[in-house]
């Protein structure tokens, strides 16, 4: 199954607490933190939800 990079690039400052509170449940605490997951539909909306705080890659 493909795997998907997520790497905060913006400050989860200023954001509404849903927001704030995503990040958080993608393993991201502060900027440039990354974090691996494989790529779900739940971690889809998840990042879909953050789109504007985070860049996402795929990985093999």
């Amino acid at each position: 199954m493909a795997r998907l990079k997520i790497t905060q690039t913006k400050s989860g400052i200023g954001n509404k607490q849903n927001q704030r509170e995503t990040l958080r449940s993608l393993g991201l605490k502060r900027m440039h933190d990354v974090v691996v997951k494989e790529d779900r539909p739940e971690i889809r909306g998840m990042v879909n939800t953050v789109t504007h705080l985070v860049t996402v890659e795929e990985v093999d």
